[in-house]
């Protein structure tokens, strides 16, 4: 009836609405007291968190509710450094195969009956050798089994000490245990719960678990026993509560962010970001009162990928992959598909933050070069009209829509299919694509993880090298970087392999990630870091006069 009457159409009608239901829902946060719920803090999942057992949290949904209530050996700062967690410190010998973790005192598990009378009870280095050997278990089957792939045995060799042994030296190892699978947790809970620890779970971490109704809301409260204490001796966390729902969209969710019902929004969607956001990337005016944002590197490439060992001429064609790379403008791309956040992927595969990333090795727009490009190709195989198929998803229409625009500019005709996410996934694993879009978000914060998808043994579906490139200098120095200790000559050789993948052209890198933040005025102490890691210990919520 309103589309009716207002005499709009269905998409114009739905933005229409939208604006109406964020001014009322703006207008009554400005009137909403806070002082009963400062000690609380609030955000919605609209992923949903199918598990809280640290040995499934494959999902940033599951990683961000794991993180709060789990504690591993080591941690990563804001600067993507690793700290002491459980372990106090650390030292690596034996050519770096061998590494000694001393493990603090006083840190206990969440408080159940299970631990007896005392409901409680001390970590020992024992129940990181039981968590580790969970990890491997193929029974239990966890996704983060691979993590312990490079090491050959652990053991406790007494109550505060826990040494690993690695095959060969690995320098991203420690990066690795910073991970949510690598968390200790205590047996005689896990036996007891058997499958269910999944939803009553029992950590270390700042907060523990309260109540979890299922795809409706998720409650923890504050550690009282937590070993960590801010620089002024303060122990954390500050927060006594955190309260997670789980609203289906980001619409909605935004909607419940303007009204001041949840402190804190992640990500940038297309269904709010040009109400909050200007072309440039700020805040717009009405927000910037109310609302921060918080934006830096995120180590996520969205890129496009071509299938090497396609019988296509034209993806066999070096000159055609690199028609691609430069025919179309990434930071045009950027501003008016995302507001301005993310950068233009104009250097490698490995993004910017990352040792080992360099601007100067990738593709800028170039549209006369493309062209001669193209004519090579068309000269070279008699092929008049040259064609591909881009298989993507529908949240990334838009993207390939403007690359396809751009490139039939040239004179590349690019034919877009759009799929279910599902089975882009199956089909790119399969090699059953030519051309498709993909993203690679790091598991751990060093670029091997990234040049591994050019590794001639990682080809899928037994790895994530999706292309199915190969390069015999390429495989040679990537296992070269595995027993270089040296940091810097470690950094040499990863921009090398990045080089000789960008002039191969299996993909178009197409911008490197940001994570992007807002939050209340209210909301203290949140970071940011460039894995999009959610730590709540250090956050404070002031009270709203």
């Amino acid at each position: 009836m309103l589309k009716q009457i207002l005499g709009f159409s269905s998409h114009k009608t739905n933005k229409i609405i939208f604006a109406l239901l964020l001014v009322l829902a703006y207008s009554c946060s400005k009137s909403k007291s806070s002082i009963e719920d400062h000690l609380v803090f609030r955000y919605n999942e609209h992923r949903n968190i199918s598990s809280l057992d640290p040995a499934f949290s494959k999902d940033l949904a599951d990683i961000w509710g794991t993180n709060q209530l789990f504690n591993g050996l080591v941690q990563m700062d804001d600067a993507l450094n690793v700290k002491p967690a459980i372990a106090k410190s650390w030292k690596i010998t034996d050519s770096a195969k061998t590494y000694t973790f001393n493990l603090r005192k006083g840190v206990y598990f969440h408080k159940h009956t299970r631990f007896g009378s005392d409901s409680t009870r001390v970590v020992r280095a024992s129940d990181f050798q039981y968590s580790f050997n969970r990890l491997k278990d193929k029974k239990i089957a966890s996704p983060g089994s691979w993590t312990l792939n490079k090491v050959d045995s652990f053991y406790a060799e007494n109550d505060s000490t826990f040494i690993i042994k690695l095959k060969q030296p690995f320098p991203a190892f420690l990066g690795l245990l910073t991970m949510k699978y690598c968390s200790v947790v205590p047996k005689e809970i896990v036996e007891y719960y058997g499958s269910d620890f999944r939803s009553n779970p029992i950590g270390t971490g700042p907060f523990t678990f309260k109540r979890w109704e299922e795809n409706i809301k998720l409650v923890l409260r504050r550690n009282q026993n937590y070993f960590e204490s801010s620089p002024d001796g303060t122990q954390l966390p500050y927060l006594e509560a955190v309260a997670i729902t789980f609203l289906p969209d980001k619409q909605s969710e935004f909607l419940q962010f303007a009204q001041g019902n949840i402190d804190f929004v992640s990500g940038l969607d297309a269904s709010y970001k040009d109400e909050i956001l200007t072309s440039k990337g700020t805040l717009k005016a009405s927000y910037s009162s109310d609302v921060n944002m918080i934006r830096g590197p995120y180590l996520n490439t969205e890129y496009l990928g071509f299938f090497m060992e396609s019988d296509l001429s034209e993806v066999q064609s070096k000159n055609i992959r690199q028609v691609v790379n430069l025919g179309f403008d990434r930071k045009k791309m950027i501003t008016y598909l995302r507001n301005g956040i993310g950068i233009p992927a104009n250097g490698g595969f490995i993004p910017k933050g990352l040792p080992g990333y360099d601007s100067t090795i990738g593709y800028h727009y170039n549209p006369k070069k493309a062209r001669a490009l193209l004519n090579a190709f068309k000269k070279e195989t008699n092929i008049t009209s040259p064609k591909v198929t881009l298989t993507t998803t529908s949240n990334y229409l838009n993207f390939c829509e403007y690359i396809q625009r751009e490139l039939q500019k040239i004179g590349l005709d690019i034919t877009v299919d759009v799929i279910p996410a599902s089975s882009l996934k199956d089909l790119k694993a399969n090699g059953q694509l030519d051309f498709f879009r993909a993203s690679w978000i790091a598991d751990y914060p060093d670029a091997e993880n990234y040049l591994s998808l050019y590794y001639s043994e990682n080809f899928a579906p037994n790895g994530p090298n999706y292309t199915h490139f190969k390069n015999t200098i390429f495989d040679e120095l990537y296992e070269q970087a595995y027993l270089e200790t040296n940091t810097e000559a470690r950094t040499k050789l990863y921009t090398k392999m990045d080089s000789l993948v960008i002039q191969s052209a299996p993909i178009i890198p197409l911008f490197y990630d940001e994570v992007v933040r807002f939050t209340r005025k209210n909301v203290e102490g949140l970071g940011i870091n460039a894995t999009n890691l959610l730590d709540l210990k250090t956050v404070k919520k002031t009270i709203i006069q």
